[in-house]
């Protein structure tokens, strides 16, 4: 992998939210699953939000890169919540064929854009998130479509309670497919950096092995990559 470059200014400029009404409409894949990014925070360690940054200089941004690969998967909707940079990694989640929303108080950690873009889908007719992190640049569409193949029926009565997670070697990490019946508990609990961690460890998602695909490890430093 080449050391990550950071895109420069937008093409355009900033454009307001788009209307989430259209959420209400249109198929989503398995019954009812849309992909939901967490690309809010500062990166500070990596020396700017990751959204931003691109595996090559002329390849899409991870922002760019999470979406298609949701999309690959087979996903219609695809929610990116954003907070640091907003405008400019907005502008390049809806490139790539997102909703996007904002969490203004990103800076608080994954935890208030986790309850941002379970709130955001609330209102939408999504019955599963199929949560994913914009840090993980090798989980691929491969690693999306074994968790929803995983599903029993691909959907049905049970997709409201689904919990499951990619685990790699073993180690649990994302994405997680989270069914609408877990999101309100999940938004209560989730605060600072642990994200829906406390959620999960008192009720354990089924771990879909996918170590034969991916190493599911994030990059948080320059070192990292």
């Amino acid at each position: 992998m080449t050391a990550l470059a950071r895109e420069g200014p937008p093409e355009n400029g900033r454009r307001d939210e788009r209307d989430l009404r259209a959420w209400h409409s249109g198929p989503m894949v398995d019954g009812g699953v849309a992909g939901l990014v967490l690309a809010a925070g500062a990166g500070r360690r990596m020396g700017g939000p990751k959204g931003l940054l691109r595996l090559s200089p002329n390849g899409p941004s991870l922002v760019e890169l999470a979406v298609a690969r949701f999309r690959d998967a087979g996903l219609e909707r695809v929610l990116v919540v954003v907070g640091s940079a907003a405008a400019d990694v907005a502008v390049r989640a809806r490139r790539a064929g997102a909703d996007v929303v904002e969490a203004p108080d990103w800076d608080e950690g994954m935890g208030a854009s986790l309850r941002r873009g379970l709130v955001a889908l609330e209102s939408t007719d999504a019955r599963a998130a199929l949560l994913m992190l914009v840090d993980l640049p090798d989980v691929g569409a491969d690693v999306h479509t074994r968790i929803l193949s995983s599903v029993e029926g691909g959907g049905g009565s049970g997709l409201d309670g689904v919990l499951v997670r990619a685990a790699y070697e073993g180690r649990a990490g994302h994405p997680v497919l989270l069914g609408r019946e877990h999101w309100r508990l999940v938004s209560t609990q989730a605060v600072g950096d642990r994200g829906a961690r406390a959620y999960f460890e008192a009720h354990p998602p089924r771990l879909v092995e996918c170590g034969d695909l991916a190493t599911g490890r994030d990059i948080d430093r320059p070192a990292d990559i």
